[in-house]
């Protein structure tokens, strides 16, 4: 990503995430995209981002590393973490230093030290009174999140949500769950490929997330297509 200042970021950011409420687009993509220009605008090390399912079972969709990944899958599975909380109270979740995130998520704060974060703030995904999941910040350093932060983080997190469902859902003010369970959908296919392209190229699998993904931007393709081609043994990476 070329260099800009915090607010041309912010603003190109802003416009990317306003360009979703077309009729079609490549959700994937779009949440890869949204986290990794998250993490430039409040200078983070990783951001991540979960969605729930028609079930109402949290999925991790997006996030900055493989290491973050698993430790949002560790947090899911255990439905104890700043995630899980931001989604179910609709509200932010902040945590400044090692101590606070011990203090409310004993297991969740090992992974997190484990990993070298210090502190984590999560903010929910919410169109109105319903909340779909949450963006979440990560940093090695403390830090808190200054209440300027939290408002821009919100506003990105409320348009984002707006993208994410149709236009119908947003007129009566309900989910468009089926867009939702097809990017469901697709991570897990998307995350089967990454796999095959792991062992085939003996590599981790954010280079074979790279790999992939490098490969559906040269060739004008959505990232899900391409991995279900993997999957399918249609594409060799």
């Amino acid at each position: 990503m070329p260099a800009f200042t915090r607010t041309e970021l912010l603003l190109e950011t802003l416009t990317v995430v306003a360009d979703t409420l077309v009729d079609d687009f490549d959700v994937v993509e779009f949440l890869h995209d949204l986290v990794e220009r998250c993490a430039a605008i409040f200078d983070a090390v990783d951001v991540g981002l979960v969605l729930a399912d028609s079930h109402g079972d949290l999925v991790v969709m997006a996030s900055t590393s493989e290491r973050l990944h698993l430790i949002e899958v560790l947090q899911l599975s255990a439905g104890d973490g700043p995630c899980v909380d931001s989604y179910e109270s609709g509200s932010v979740v902040t945590a400044g230093d090692r101590e606070n995130i011990t203090l409310r998520w004993p297991a969740f704060a090992l992974a997190a030290q484990d990993s070298g974060y210090q502190s984590v703030h999560a903010v929910p995904l919410r169109l109105r009174q319903k909340t779909i999941g949450s963006l979440n910040f990560f940093s090695d350093s403390p830090g808190v999140f200054e209440v300027k932060d939290v408002l821009v983080a919100q506003t990105i997190a409320d348009v984002a949500t707006i993208g994410l469902v149709q236009e119908q859902a947003i007129r009566e003010a309900s989910l468009a769950r089926a867009q939702l369970q097809h990017a469901l959908d697709a991570r897990i296919v998307i995350e089967q490929a990454k796999g095959i392209i792991a062992h085939s190229r003996n590599v981790d699998m954010e280079s074979a997330w790279r790999t992939l993904r490098q490969y559906a931007r040269s060739h004008e393709s959505r990232v899900s297509d391409i991995a279900k081609a993997v999957v399918e043994g249609l594409v060799v990476l």
